[in-house]
């Protein structure tokens, strides 16, 4: 069981992890039934799956470490083995997927996030089973925990906000390089306004035709 200052740390990370849990199931429960994410619906489905075991490690870890008697390297061992099998089954999922290079390019940085954590959080407990008494690899379980709640916010807000949150996509963003990539997609069709304005310009008015009558006929 963790004690002192990391005590305090873990019970603030279970409670946030529990309520952000919460709070994603309810948001995805009333949002509406469309896709949120452009692509194959697998990128959606990775992205759902990474943020709710995002907060579910954070809980998981936090709540055995609390357990008096329990050394806290055992949920982080089991918690980064899982994590780092997840990942690699995302990617097999979106590499045999129907998404394009570009889109499958744009889950790198979810990939690297989740490999750091998860692969931070199993060394750490492996050096805690080893060393019950190494701070130091309590404390880099701790950021580890830390990270894996950021991560599952930033997810959860791309599935609900539908908005990519990434650094990649936030300095296409700032460079506008987003913007004129929408720009230089498919031609927009003509609206259905501009099709019958474009339709009815060749007709004359009433007025420009009794006008033009009355030129004829002098």
């Amino acid at each position: 069981m963790v004690s002192g200052a990391y005590r305090e740390l873990f019970i603030a990370v279970a409670g946030a992890a529990a309520a952000l849990t919460g709070l994603l199931f309810v948001a995805l429960s009333v949002a509406p039934r469309r896709v949120l994410v452009s692509g194959p619906p697998v990128i959606q489905q990775v992205r759902a799956a990474a943020a709710l075991l995002a907060f579910v490690n954070a809980l998981a870890v936090c709540l055995f470490g609390l357990v008096p008697g329990t050394n806290v390297g055992y949920p982080a061992v089991v918690l980064g083995i899982v994590g780092i099998v997840f990942t690699a089954a995302a990617v097999r999922s979106v590499l045999a997927s129907t998404a394009t290079a570009g889109q499958q390019v744009r889950q790198l940085e979810l990939v690297i996030l989740l490999l750091l954590i998860f692969g931070a959080e199993l060394a750490g407990g492996v050096t805690v089973l080893a060393e019950p008494g190494n701070g130091g690899s309590v404390q880099t379980i701790s950021y580890a925990l830390v990270a894996s709640l950021l991560v599952g916010i930033a997810r959860a807000w791309e599935l609900v906000g539908e908005r990519d949150t990434g650094i990649v996509a936030s300095l296409m963003v700032l460079t506008g390089h987003a913007s004129r990539r929408r720009t230089a997609g498919p031609s927009p069709a003509t609206s259905p306004s501009q099709r019958s304005t474009a339709g009815s310009s060749p007709a004359t008015s009433p007025a420009a035709d009794d006008a033009e009558d009355g030129r004829t006929g002098c």
